[in-house]
């Protein structure tokens, strides 16, 4: 357990994909009212694939920690197999059990992207 937590920390302290990107096909966000905690994500997609991701954010460790761990994850995976993600999906990623509260704030990143993806498939 203590690996993982370790692992999460580093996400936190040093995130992967932290910024923002030029000329993003989709810019969207999460807000979670019941802690704080905001998440924005941009991506650029071709193919069908993302190919570009970026996220911007505050809030606690779990909701930072889990858009960069994200990000890492769906990098150049299509958009089919991302729109497939779910809650066990980002729990196995995370790796450390969540009670209520804390699931919400890991899957904030997670809908975010989500909504992006959707509002880029009907504009485009």
């Amino acid at each position: 357990m203590d690996m993982y937590q370790e692992e999460l920390m580093d996400h936190y302290r040093r995130p992967r994909h932290r910024g923002r990107l030029k000329d993003p096909d989709f810019d969207t966000g999460q807000y979670n009212p019941s802690c704080g905690d905001v998440i924005s994500i941009q991506g650029i997609i071709s193919d069908g694939l993302l190919k570009s991701i970026a996220f911007e954010g505050k809030g606690c460790v779990i909701s930072q920690a889990s858009a960069s761990l994200l990000c890492q994850e769906v990098l150049h995976r299509s958009v089919d197999e991302i729109l497939a993600l779910g809650t066990a999906d980002m729990i196995k990623l995370i790796k450390i059990p969540l009670g209520p509260i804390r699931l919400k704030c890991a899957l904030l990143s997670l809908h975010a992207l989500q909504e992006g993806i959707l509002k880029y498939q009907k504009e485009v």
